[in-house]
């Protein structure tokens, strides 16, 4: 199994994760895998949902909602004219 090795962790982060391992009553190193676990699949699922989220925006833009919508020259002609 690899060994990861973390330098200049900041300590407050390293205390942060011995409160949470003990409180779930596991070591440091377990503790330290869960919690990666975690990050890399909320990462994984925040890019799924950015890109569903892209997709439908596009999906919006590309319908016939703007058909409705005037032309904006003659409205700024218009109000030139003023």
């Amino acid at each position: 199994m690899p060994t990861l090795q973390v330098r200049n962790l900041p300590e407050h982060i390293y205390n942060k994760i011995v409160e949470l391992a003990e409180e779930d009553r596991r070591s440091i190193t377990q503790e330290t895998i869960i919690l990666l676990e975690k990050a890399l699949e909320m990462e994984k699922q925040n890019k799924k949902h950015r890109k569903k989220l892209l997709n439908k925006i596009i999906n919006e833009t590309k319908s016939d909602n703007f058909d409705n919508v005037p032309d904006p020259v003659p409205l700024i002609r218009e109000d030139r004219q003023r």
